[in-house]
């Protein structure tokens, strides 16, 4: 009887934390990104329908990529996020694909005002919320 305090104070500790765990657990599920029936262009062409998106995020999960940092999930404890870096990265194709384009120049090479120029654009193509939920 002398470790009674204890054990209803570490019992009292472990129902706080498996609560806390199920409400934002709940929290995540309900509030989770939506995964749209699919995604077209402009012209009306379907670049990739929901079913694809579900059937990538399983072959992701079988590998095991939700442990090596994933956009919405627990692997984003485990490693970095790969969100920016894929943002940079898809940035990065942009600037070089104009630069190329019109001045024959990969980015780098460009000067200061053709440069700003373009950055100018991207961000405001990247930044351009185009969402529509139908």
């Amino acid at each position: 009887m002398r470790y009674k305090k204890l054990w209803i104070g570490f019992a009292a500790i472990i129902i706080v934390s498996f609560a806390v765990l199920a409400y934002y657990g709940g929290q995540i599920y309900r509030k989770k990104p939506p995964i749209p029936e699919k995604v077209v262009t402009e012209e009306g062409k379907v670049l990739f329908t929901g079913q694809e998106i579900k059937d990538g995020m399983n072959v992701w999960q079988s590998i095991g990529g939700q442990e090596l940092g994933t956009v919405w999930g627990h692997g984003a404890y485990q490693a970095p996020d790969w969100t920016a870096q894929y943002l940079h990265k898809e940035a990065m194709y942009i600037l070089n694909h104009w630069a190329e384009k019109e001045h024959g120049k990969k980015f780098k090479q460009l000067s200061k005002e053709n440069k700003a120029e373009l950055k100018a654009r991207l961000q405001e193509q990247i930044r351009e919320n185009n969402y529509d939920e139908a």
